[in-house]
């Protein structure tokens, strides 16, 4: 499985990816996020699904950028190029994928800016290849074992959060899913665009260079328990050893 994230706040963008691959019993590292630099613009793009189908479709997509016959001016231009791929794929290995009991399932995330977007954009295209702009109301898309980490971010995350409260936001919320589901798991990578300057920078973690952190959430959140308001739970302790 995969879990792939990104969040749209006011300052830019950050996305986070995990790099496990699971194959039955055999697991295996690779990039899950991808860094597309051309004609002075930036952009990521991160997927969940089948392994094949979204090295054909980046590869595809790869192709058509460096030759350059469509002007990608916008980045909706780029993720129309992307999902035409989808497309192209679904034609050619749909059939032979569902003959051997394979789903055509693939997801992906866009966010950048290109020279003529007023501002940063973010995308979730479908296996389906028609796509959705992310919304100021729930300002994340996640892809992949999303549903664990979700509740952190609908609780804590808005548009006007800053850059790094985002990232502090996509880690925990990785970190959920990484203690929830086993096909989760680092290395952790992660990328981050700022507005102001359009610069995009990416940079990987590993479990030991995150280890602290991960331990302080866990303590933080044992002594959050132990510190819970009890009034309401001796009403019922009560009953139990007192019969009240």
């Amino acid at each position: 499985m995969t879990f792939c994230i990104a969040l749209k706040v006011q300052e830019g963008l950050v996305a986070l990816a995990d790099t496990r691959i699971t194959s039955g019993t055999e697991q295996t590292t690779a990039r899950k996020m991808t860094i597309h630099q051309f004609n002075g613009n930036t952009m990521f793009l991160m997927s969940s699904g089948l392994r094949s189908v979204r090295d054909k479709a980046l590869t595809y997509f790869d192709e058509v950028i460096e030759e350059g016959q469509v002007d990608v001016d916008k980045l909706y231009k780029a993720v129309n190029i992307f999902a035409s791929q989808i497309r192209r794929v679904a034609k050619e290995d749909k059939e032979a994928l569902g003959e051997a009991g394979l789903s055509f399932n693939l997801h992906a995330i866009v966010g950048g800016q290109m020279e003529r977007d007023k501002e940063h954009k973010m995308y979730l295209i479908y296996p389906q290849a028609n796509w959705i702009e992310v919304s100021q109301g729930t300002p994340y898309f996640s892809i992949g074992e999303s549903a664990y980490g979700k509740p952190v971010l609908d609780r804590c995350l808005t548009s006007e959060t800053s850059l790094e409260r985002a990232l502090k936001l996509g880690y925990l919320s990785f970190n959920a899913a990484r203690i929830a589901a086993n096909d989760v798991g680092y290395p952790l990578d992660v990328a981050m665009y700022h507005a102001k300057s359009r610069k995009m920078v990416e940079h990987r973690y590993t479990e030991e260079s995150l280890q602290h952190v991960a331990d302080w959430w866990q303590e933080r959140l044992r002594t959050g328990v132990d510190q819970l308001p009890a009034d309401w739970v001796n009403s019922v302790m009560d009953k139990v050893f007192y019969g009240a």
